[in-house]
């Protein structure tokens, strides 16, 4: 239970899941950090130092649990988080105390266990990614051929299709998946560098053997599955890589926060609408409200996310030299909460891409109410087809469509239809105006859109990914 007279963030009490919670939680940081300290040891005894077999035993028989109460007390001694773990666990490994933490500097076990941390939650993230992905593509394949009113300006303008605006949303979230791709793969292993990045002190333990040295660096990167390392550091990892990593959350946000907002809108014209409970308060005061808070918080969080983002940068514009430690505490912060936020959006996604509710009476009603103005055109070629003159149906529908247009400014009915169908000039195809006025005719390629779109881009990413098994939905509030 949390204490209810200190803060708590609520990105661990209402939004992000359990999964991304507990990967960046006090536990899983330091139990990394035993790992680390364990796979540093073993590699040093592989290479010839005096360690033996039943100090690393008693460090892997002690690698859990943790006494946190013991290292809290030892770091409000001695005011240095790392020394504080390496004394508490060196109670539980009297043998091993000797050896710990032998020729490393801090920043082995906490810059190694963030780019542990980042890859595994870019892991997370993705899996998230790909089931928003799923469920998306199954709604504009459902949809791929309902006309609606298409909108630029949020103004009307040509029509489309429900499945073709789904395809907008899913284009960026692919786009994002490609670049949680490429952050992955740029996520090197610190691995054993040293103070300054020179790796001086393994090179005095292994009394100047170079070989020795870079082999320990391999040993070490490889015993914590990573493939590569930096080529060089200074103390930290290039904090570059943060930035880099982030910048795909923010990516996400920007992605999550346009279908939101567009979610929004079509909620509002009672198209399209996010779940919604069947006990679910819209509000307090208003018992008939649905309100979209879903979508609401989708884009409160995506604010957060995409604003965050300047704190790397800022980061790593300012690492003085080898390394200054002013990137801690807001790394600390950054870091995680950025993850936990985009953990708490996609979760929201997961739930919400899932059970989309379309009204296609109403977005067939407000397809229609300005479908005469939009096809007045193709009225036009009709009329010229059955004998007609171009510029005189012109001026004809010019006129109907202002005194159309009056009508509705004034609260009316548009009477469009009723203008053109009584106008002699349009005799020849006032039997055909259901048919001309069909908003299927006027949707272009939308459906074939859809189609080719999902075979030749949604679908190989799905299957490259087909064993990825998507979380479901964690939503508390």
């Amino acid at each position: 239970m949390s204490d209810p007279q200190s803060f708590t963030s609520p990105l661990s009490t209402r939004y992000a899941s359990a999964a991304m919670r507990y990967l960046w939680s006090e536990e899983k940081k330091f139990l990394t950090w035993r790992r680390l300290w364990l796979a540093l040891a073993e590699s040093e005894q592989e290479l010839g130092l005096p360690i033996r077999d039943e100090q690393l035993e008693e460090l892997r028989e002690h690698l859990e649990p943790l006494d946190l109460g013991l290292a809290a007390r030892y770091e409000k001694e001695l005011r240095h988080d790392v020394m504080a773990h390496v004394h508490a666990w060196g109670d539980s490994c009297p043998k091993a105390r000797p050896i710990l933490h032998l020729g490393a500097t801090s920043c082995f076990v906490g810059d190694n266990t963030d780019l542990i941390l980042l890859r595994e939650a870019l892991q997370l993230v993705r899996a998230q990614l790909v089931g928003v992905v799923k469920n998306l593509r199954a709604f504009a394949v459902e949809h791929r051929a309902l006309p609606t009113l298409g909108f630029t300006h949020f103004q009307p303008a040509q029509a489309t299709t429900v499945g073709k605006r789904a395809c907008l949303w899913l284009q960026d979230l692919l786009q994002d998946l490609e670049d949680l791709d490429h952050a992955e793969e740029a996520i090197r292993f610190r691995g054993v560098k040293g103070t300054t990045g020179t790796q001086a002190s393994f090179l005095e333990l292994f009394e100047g053997d170079h070989g020795k040295v870079r082999e320990l660096d391999r040993l070490v990167t490889e015993r914590m599955g990573f493939a590569r390392t930096f080529g060089v550091t200074g103390q930290t990892y290039p904090r570059k890589l943060d930035f880099r990593v982030t910048q795909v959350l923010s990516s996400i946000a920007q992605s999550t926060h346009k279908f939101a907002t567009d979610l929004r809108l079509l909620a509002n014209r009672r198209e399209v609408e996010e779940p919604f409970g069947s006990k679910q308060i819209g509000s307090s005061a208003m018992p008939w409200k649905r309100n979209p808070m879903r979508s609401e918080r989708i884009c409160a969080l995506g604010r957060f996310v995409m604003e965050t983002l300047g704190n790397t940068a800022h980061t790593a514009a300012n690492q003085w030299l080898e390394r200054t430690l002013d990137d801690s505490a807001n790394r600390r912060l950054a870091l995680a909460e950025m993850f936990l936020a985009t953990d708490a959006i996609l979760q929201l996604m997961l739930d919400v891409s899932g059970g989309l509710l379309v009204h296609p009476a109403v977005v067939k009603r407000n397809l229609d109410q300005e479908l005469p103005f939009l096809a007045t055109e193709a009225l036009m070629m009709e009329a010229v087809r059955a004998g007609g003159d171009r510029q005189d149906l012109h001026e004809r529908i010019r006129q109907h469509s202002h005194a159309a247009a009056g009508e509705v400014k004034a609260g009316r009915e548009s009477d469009l239809v009723e203008r053109i169908a009584q106008d002699t000039a349009f005799a020849a195809v006032a039997g055909r105006l259901d048919e001309i006025l069909d908003g299927s005719r006027y949707v272009g390629r939308a459906p074939q859109q859809v189609d080719e779109f999902v075979a030749e881009e949604v679908d190989p990413v799905l299957a490259r990914w087909a064993e990825l098994a998507a979380p479901d939905a964690d939503i508390r509030v």
